[in-house]
């Protein structure tokens, strides 16, 4: 019997999961961009209080400036934050539209969740006349983990899913709704709403 290892989270990871879907690398590229701008912008307003904090210090300058406005700084510094943010707006745009992107998915899956547990169906296929194929899924407690399980992530029914194939998961509770995620696929459904659907390829 062959095993499939998943790309879980490790002890004091720094980052992301390994992406599986094109939308989950976006993302990522998307906020290392941001990030990078991030960084430019903390390092450069730091570097600005500290200049200004060494400069206008009160024994260097007992007598106050008479200068109040400065019409140049002013517009660049209303001019900079804009344009920073035109250049983080269109891949954030383009990743938004690929998101949206209507497809016809292959397979239907519905979760449902409850307050301890989550059920599953396969709306798409019947297994006989009375419907769809539906299965409880409970996570194994600690103490019944075996050695080499995932503390939190482990149950008894797996969702066992097909790759490179397009897939619509809708998202439902039928009291609760915690949370539901595919940190892979950068998929993450909280308490926010109670139903949510979206495909995958």
């Amino acid at each position: 019997m062959s095993v499939a290892f998943c790309d879980a989270p490790q002890a004091w990871q720094f980052g992301f999961q390994d992406p599986a879907s094109p939308i989950a690398q976006g993302i990522q590229d998307l906020h290392n961009d941001i990030s990078f701008f991030m960084l430019v912008v903390l390092v450069f307003v730091v570097w600005m209080l500290l200049r200004t904090l060494w400069h206008f210090h009160w024994t260097k300058n007992p007598v106050p400036s008479k200068i109040i406005h400065g019409t140049f700084l002013e517009i660049v510094w209303t001019v900079t934050p804009s344009f920073i943010l035109m250049i983080i707006a269109v891949p954030s745009f383009a990743l938004l539209y690929s998101m949206d992107e209507i497809v016809d998915p292959s397979l239907t899956l519905k979760v449902i969740g409850h307050q301890w547990y989550w059920t599953y169906e396969y709306s798409d296929y019947s297994v006989s006349e009375d419907g769809s194929i539906v299965f409880d899924s409970y996570m194994i407690p600690e103490d019944d983990l075996e050695l080499g399980q995932l503390r939190l992530l482990e149950v008894d029914n797996r969702v066992v899913l097909p790759v490179n194939t397009h897939i619509r998961i809708i998202i439902t509770a039928a009291d609760v709704l915690h949370s539901w995620a595919v940190p892979a696929l950068e998929f993450l459904q909280t308490s926010l709403s109670k139903h949510f659907s979206k495909v995958f390829r």
